[in-house]
């Protein structure tokens, strides 16, 4: 157990009030989510606004994807220095101001810019590697549960909004759908984000208590073990990128429509709910590294199954075990880091190996775009990200027989 000092008004570690700030997460996590999707929507009209090839149109998710990731690392030490409340208004307003932005774009360029820098770097990336840091701070017993529930938003995000930006888009066009993304976004995330108070403080006898003790333990340095992580997040989300940003269009290549797309990838990232939910109760059993690899597996055998079922009902059931196999993956990552380093360190390290998988995704999404423009189809895109996922499987297991075979107590 921690010794630490009790939260704003007294509260512990997996008390009612840290329950009660995990929803106001999940909330801010959801709507915010809004960022890593809609341009995946929207993949197809801004191909046909701008003039563009399949690779160009999917340049401003790969943009998007760096910005976010970019901007997680700096939120997060916003998060360390300020606590979450700053960066996560910063962020609400700047998504805000980027969705009207990108919708009055009248290049490419300026798509590209509003996407990359107020959506992706200032905007979205407040709502998730910082939440899911400040979280950990917040759960000692039911962590693992604690940090998927937070981490599950991007995923609702993606469950509730694609069905709902692709109605809008073909309703009242792309333009006039991102000016009411911007506004929804500012009305109802600025409450919720100012509701936030100051984060857990964490003294120094917890800290030597916590990740220096662990670490102590360790076969491997911390810094390999950061560099271990962040070649494996960048791997895993590489090979998850492909099935996530070209399912919309790969159904429309088909000619099954865009929109049974949009449904697919809504299935599949309500399935990843699922996956996480049950992920984090898995990983209060047997820690973070043997996770990981259960969810590598699973993806790894999920992407194989994509290449010979392309049927419009095979797609559909392919695409929903794609969810429950991945979703667990991503928060994996964070509750090793929380084992092994200081709580001290939770936001910046927390973030950078969160948007180390998030710069996995842009490439992903970009390099199977490139890869379907050069073949002219996506099985080469599959295998392409099968050997990602091959050596995110290896890191795992070397990291899970390399001195990280116990699961740690939490701290």
């Amino acid at each position: 157990m921690t010794t630490a000092n009790p939260g704003p008004g007294g509260e512990q570690p997996d008390s009612p009030y840290a329950w009660r700030r995990l929803a106001t997460a999940l909330g801010l996590s959801t709507v915010g989510g809004i960022g890593l999707w809609s341009v995946v929507v929207a993949l197809p009209a801004i191909e046909t606004e701008f003039g563009v090839d399949r690779g160009g149109a999917s340049l401003p998710y790969t943009a998007t994807m760096i910005g976010f990731a970019i901007g997680g690392v700096l939120m997060g030490r916003f998060t360390d220095r300020f606590g979450i409340r700053v960066p996560v208004v910063l962020g609400t307003l700047s998504i805000g101001i980027g969705y009207i932005a990108a919708a009055s774009a009248t290049t490419m360029w300026q798509f590209i810019l509003a996407q990359a820098v107020l959506i992706g770097m200032f905007g979205s990336s407040s709502t998730f590697g910082p939440l899911v840091a400040d979280v950990t701070l917040w759960f000692v017993k039911r962590r693992g549960v604690a940090v998927a529930i937070v981490a599950s938003g991007n995923y609702l995000a993606g469950t509730i909004w694609p069905p709902i930006l692709q109605y809008a888009i073909e309703t009242v066009g792309w333009r006039q759908a991102h000016i009411g993304i911007g506004i929804f976004c500012l009305v109802t995330m600025l409450p919720l984000a100012w509701s936030l108070g100051r984060r857990r403080t964490v003294d120094e006898t917890e800290i030597r208590a916590s990740g220096r003790h662990m670490l102590a333990k360790m076969n491997i340095s911390p810094s390999k073990l950061q560099a271990l992580l962040i070649v494996a997040g960048m791997a895993c989300c590489i090979a998850m990128a492909m099935p996530q940003v070209h399912i919309v269009a790969y159904c429309g290549d088909l000619g099954y429509g865009v929109a049974r797309g949009a449904e697919m990838l809504s299935l599949m990232l309500g399935f990843g709910i699922i996956s996480r939910l049950v992920s984090g109760v898995i990983a209060d059993r047997i820690g973070g590294v043997r996770t990981l690899l259960l969810g590598s597996g699973l993806q790894f055998l999920a992407l194989l199954f994509y290449i010979p079922f392309d049927g419009l009902a095979s797609l559909y059931i392919v695409s929903a075990f794609f969810g429950l196999a991945q979703g667990g993956i991503v928060p994996s990552y964070a509750l090793i880091v929380r084992e092994y380093f200081p709580a001290r360190e939770a936001g910046a390290r927390v973030s950078l190996v969160l948007m180390t998988t998030i710069v996995g995704m842009a490439i992903g999404g970009w390099m199977s775009g490139e890869i379907y423009d050069l073949t002219g189809s996506y099985e080469t895109a599959f295998l392409n990200g099968i050997a990602w996922n091959l050596l995110n499987m290896s890191i795992a297991f070397w990291l899970l027989s390399g001195g990280i075979s116990r699961k740690p107590k939490a701290v």
